[in-house]
């Protein structure tokens, strides 16, 4: 009997991300099949069995990866930044900015005074960009509202920019992000606030699928930190961590021992803290467009990561302040540029591994049986091209959960 299915592509180069394959997991004149928006089949053409498909595309050799996965963004705000960026040209630190009153307190004011449909409509925008190149996945945190109000509201635009488009969005609540000044210059009293106001308010909505601190001299402590976690645990939520981004407050170790899906940025982060990260299985994300905007010169240590094989992923950060970037491609470009990762490393660290920072690696981020039908359709001849093109944007056609999907809005 004929199996069925909704849609086949077909006449394809796939490259699976899948574990178990080597390298990208490529295979030559593939094919992928949906059925109620999951992939029921993924392989050579040769193995195919007969199908009564609806639909049949010929992706005439075509490349298809899995849809993108932005593991880390910021992509609700008010405002921009922009003369933050302009003080950086003449020499300003990202510190000294932020004790002057800009950086996030700066985007706090903004978005305070942003209702909840101008930051859906600014949202859009940006997320828009992402989009037209592939990704099918976003994670969107909260963080420039530093009040219950307001934080709620940037939640719920989150979630309303899944709604508008077709893309899953997962939200992370970042109140742990910086200090507001009525908090005059308390951070236990505000983490006080955090965990128990912020967070039980937030989790009864139940607006958000894992919780974020920013752990660093400017920010919270690890003692700090440690409290909003497990303020997190007890809600049933996981969480991540803005990690050892300016300096090594041990961040890396103590996401790893709250058995943190991801720990973020990196570039302090020790031997010790890459071992811990792998031992719990945490994921890596490196952060190339932070590093690029505020010009690091003390890059995340890959070779450790490589050594002692943690789980790597990497993201935009899309941000207002330290990372204006709605590109994917080029944040692969950066990585690779800046960071010396592997075309490979890449790849997968913006599918598989970026779905793993998530907990969503069993739902997206490869082509295997079973996963929602989320595909990158693209007009290359070689899968470097996506890493090595600067400012360039090949996707032929995105698909989400089994559906073909715009590249921009209509």
């Amino acid at each position: 009997m004929a199996m069925r299915f909704d849609t086949l592509w077909s006449n394809a180069r796939l490259a699976t991300m899948a574990p178990e394959r080597p390298g990208l997991g490529t295979i030559e004149d593939g094919c992928v099949a949906a059925l109620d928006g999951r992939i029921v089949f993924v392989g050579a053409a040769t193995d195919l069995p007969s199908t009564d498909a609806v639909d049949r595309i010929d992706c005439g050799g075509r490349w298809i990866t899995p849809g993108l996965v932005d593991c880390h963004t910021h992509l609700i705000f008010g405002g921009h930044r922009a003369n933050e960026f302009a003080m950086r040209l003449q020499g300003a630190t990202y510190e000294e900015i932020s004790r002057a009153g800009g950086g996030i307190a700066a985007s706090m004011k903004a978005t305070r005074a942003a209702s909840e449909a101008e930051l859906v409509a600014s949202g859009l925008k940006r997320l828009d960009h992402l989009i037209a190149e592939g990704v099918t996945t976003i994670e969107i945190k909260s963080g420039y509202g530093l009040d219950l109000e307001t934080e709620i509201r940037s939640l719920r635009a989150a979630r309303q920019l899944g709604h508008a488009r077709a893309v899953s969005v997962v939200t992370s609540f970042l109140g742990a992000h910086a200090l507001p000044p009525e908090a005059n210059g308390d951070k236990d009293a505000y983490i006080e606030r955090v965990c128990n106001e912020m967070l039980p308010a937030i989790a009864a909505l139940k607006l958000v699928d894992a919780v974020d601190a920013f752990c660093e001299g400017i920010a919270f402590s690890p003692e700090q930190t440690a409290r909003v976690f497990a303020t997190a645990k007890s809600f049933g939520l996981p969480v991540k961590l803005h990690a050892d981004q300016l300096s090594n407050l041990h961040g890396a170790r103590l996401a790893a021992e709250h058995g943190a899906l991801s720990a973020d940025h990196l570039e302090h982060t020790d031997e010790d803290g890459v071992v811990a990260l792998t031992r719990a299985g945490t994921v890596a994300v490196v952060l190339p467009g932070a590093y690029y905007a505020l010009r690091e010169t003390q890059a995340p240590p890959i070779a450790l990561f490589r050594k002692h094989g943690t789980h790597l992923a990497l993201a935009t950060d899309s941000n207002p302040g330290t990372s204006p970037l709605t590109s994917l491609l080029l944040a692969m470009n950066m990585a690779a540029t800046l960071f010396r990762l592997t075309i490979d490393e890449c790849l997968i660290g913006v599918t598989r591994e970026a779905a793993r920072a998530l907990g969503k690696l069993g739902e997206t981020g490869t082509l295997e049986v079973g996963k929602f039908c989320d595909l990158a359709i693209w007009d290359i001849e070689q899968p470097a091209e996506l890493v090595y093109r600067i400012g360039f944007n090949p996707l032929h056609a995105r698909v989400w959960h089994g559906r073909s999907a715009a590249i921009s809005p209509s």
